[in-house]
């Protein structure tokens, strides 16, 4: 068994994990019982099994192939970090995230999921059969039948609408495998529900590994809130979306029980649910895994004075990178709240107009091609300075060709040395880029003042070479330092090109 950042678990390891319920290991195995054919999270209440009873497994794909089924206690499918595994082959994982994402959905073929990571099907295969021991196909019918399960469980929508937003191309195949697979039909997994669905909206939880530093999230993400397109309050987050065509809108608060966040996502994202959920994680840093951060980062006096009196705390993300990454260079050398209302100016001018129940949001945010037929001018009539509009433009000609993505998964040194071929995005601003729409964990704008000033650090050199025993989890250390300062983040006042 491999797992992340050099850490080994033998079976011993695991057992004792097992016997302990300690939730710091919940989605980084599961346990299959030979004598019941079931296997579980490391967290079930279910009673522990003796050791010779017990197979560990790092992926429920895997449990699956050798014969396993779910337990319907513990619910593997509600696992922090079950879809995607850290540390794995950067390809593998790449894969994992877009077939976590839906780009393999019934029907969908394989040869195109190769094309867009850039390499042919064979090579596909290879890849995620050496690392995750099944086949990308396998491992595509796992999420699909465990997103099922967990909208059969969830939610009150027709068996139809489950299968579309789990990805099956019919009810029949749905019906077919779910028995195949797990022994039982579909409405055995019904449960009563506390939440009511309504015609507009169905509910989700998404499960995460504690704690979480919720209110600090919410805080960091109202302070950048497109008007318009996303609302901030003291308990939740609310956004529109278009995705593939498909137009609706999501709030999310904490769930009443448990580790996880509610999902309210309205019906008109069905057939884009695996990306709006795998959208949400990244955006939430759900799959991140605070213990063993802060385990590394604790001495440091600095950061474990930030951890202590934040414990949980989280890189926000982004739902969309290229919104993440328009927003960045709208950010270059000026205050957030400048930032935030130039970027509601450009929703506002330039956006769709979307119509949703939710006060405030009315538009959509921009897409790459949109950008590319905005004329300079108008950009700049807005109050954008004419350097950052050059900037924007040549952004969005890049990421609507094709040639820059920005999302988890992408090789992060590739991705920054592009961005700041562009004219007017310096080192600060692809940092930050990787650091949010990336996911990247050691990214690090080493020249930001806000770091600078919090850390008493003199020089971005001499802020570089603290932040060395920092790795490889620098960005979740600059967050500490920028919550702990009040202010957080404060642009740095070099000059870009």
């Amino acid at each position: 068994m491999r797992y992340p950042e050099g850490m080994t678990l033998d079976h011993e390891t695991c057992y004792r994990a097992l016997a302990a319920r300690d939730v710091r290991f919940d989605g980084l195995f599961v346990v299959g019982v030979t004598s019941t054919g079931i296997y579980c999270r490391p967290v079930c209440t279910a009673r522990t099994p003796g050791r010779e009873r017990c197979r560990f497994f790092e992926f429920a794909a895997t449990a699956e192939r050798q014969g396993f089924r779910p337990c319907l206690r513990c619910r593997p499918e509600q696992a922090p970090g079950q879809a995607t595994v850290d540390a794995v082959a950067s390809l593998a994982r790449r894969a994992a995230s877009r077939i976590e994402g839906g780009a393999l959905a019934e029907g969908a073929p394989i040869e195109q999921l190769a094309v867009d990571l850039g390499i042919s099907s064979r090579q596909l295969r290879r890849a995620v059969r050496q690392e995750f021991g099944v086949s990308p196909i396998e491992l595509a019918q796992t999420n699909r039948l465990l997103l099922a399960k967990q909208l059969l469980a969830e939610s009150e929508l027709p068996m139809i609408d489950v299968a579309q937003a789990s990805g099956f191309a019919s009810v029949r195949r749905f019906n077919a495998l779910f028995r195949q697979r797990y022994g039982i039909s579909p409405t055995q997994v019904r449960r009563q529900r506390a939440i009511r669905d309504t015609a507009d909206a169905f509910h989700l939880t998404l499960a995460y590994r504690p704690p979480l530093a919720w209110h600090e999230l919410l805080r960091f993400l109202a302070a950048r809130a497109t008007v318009g397109v996303e609302r901030v309050t003291t308990t939740g987050y609310a956004r529109t979306v278009a995705i593939a065509g498909q137009v609706g809108w999501l709030q999310v608060e904490p769930a009443p029980r448990g580790h996880a966040l509610q999902v309210e996502v309205s019906t008109s994202l069905l057939g884009v649910l695996p990306a709006v959920l795998a959208k949400l994680r990244h955006l939430f840093d759900l799959q991140a895994r605070p213990e063993m951060i802060e385990e590394h980062l604790r001495y440091d006096g600095l950061l474990a004075r930030s951890m202590s009196r934040h414990p949980g705390l989280r890189v926000p993300g982004a739902f969309g990178g290229f919104e993440l990454a328009v927003r960045a260079i709208l950010g270059q050398q000026v205050s957030v709240p400048a930032a935030t209302t130039l970027a509601g100016r450009l929703a506002n001018r330039f956006g769709d107009s979307v119509t949703t129940p939710l006060s405030g949001l009315n538009r959509l945010t921009l897409e790459p091609a949109q950008l590319t037929e905005v004329k300079l001018a108008d950009l700049v009539g807005l109050g954008i300075l004419r350097s950052r509009a050059v900037s924007i433009r040549e952004l969005a000609r890049a990421c609507a060709a094709g040639d820059l993505k920005l999302e988890p998964g992408e090789n992060p040194e590739a991705v920054m040395a592009r961005l700041t071929e562009m004219p007017g995005i310096g080192e600060w601003t692809a940092q930050y880029i990787a650091m949010r729409a990336l996911q990247w964990p050691d990214a690090f704008p080493a020249g930001d003042l806000g770091l600078l000033r919090g850390t008493g650090e003199t020089t971005a050199a001499r802020l570089r070479r603290r932040a060395e025993g920092w790795r490889p989890w620098r960005a979740y250390a600059a967050m500490l330092v920028w919550t702990l300062g009040g202010t957080e983040q404060q642009h740095s006042t070099r000059r870009q090109r």
